[in-house]
């Protein structure tokens, strides 16, 4: 049985498929079009580039009204990113909206990277490096694109 959601999803995965934004991509796991893979490359020219981050997205039949819950399944050191992998970022929250469809979410995180709001922090030490020494923040993160090469 088709719901509004399933319906919704199925035209974000068509539009993500012929019309891919740069450095993400996401599929629906298997058969399950309310559970999807997704990964974003690190931004070029940021202390990301070059990493391949995996996430998760999981909808519910709420979707588009509600929006999904997204963690990172790749380990990540970020301001805006708590230890298991849950994103701090206002559209995933309070600044919802329908308009947004899967590209969006992901566009939106993949911005979050290079672009962190040390002031909402989900990860202090993070934040703090961030803040106050931009050297030792951007060799952790370094790290952590390098681990994003070999993860499963």
């Amino acid at each position: 049985m088709s719901t509004p959601a399933k319906k919704r999803l199925m035209r974000d995965f068509k539009r993500l498929q012929q019309d891919p934004p740069a450095g993400i991509s996401g599929a629906p796991y298997d058969s399950n079009i309310m559970l999807w893979n997704a990964v974003i490359f690190g931004p070029d020219d940021t202390p990301w580039d070059g990493g391949t981050f995996k996430m998760t997205l999981q909808f519910s039949e709420d979707y588009p009204n509600k929006p999904p819950r997204v963690h990172f399944v790749s380990r990540m050191f970020h301001p805006n990113i708590y230890a298991d992998g849950s994103i701090c970022l206002d559209i995933l929250q309070n600044q919802w909206s329908p308009i947004y469809d899967v590209a969006a979410i992901l566009t939106s995180i993949q911005s979050l990277l290079s672009d962190p709001n040390p002031n909402s922090p989900a990860n202090s030490e993070a934040a703090r490096l961030f803040s106050e020494n931009k050297r030792d923040y951007n060799r952790k993160v370094r790290e952590i694109v390098e681990q994003s090469w070999t993860a499963d």
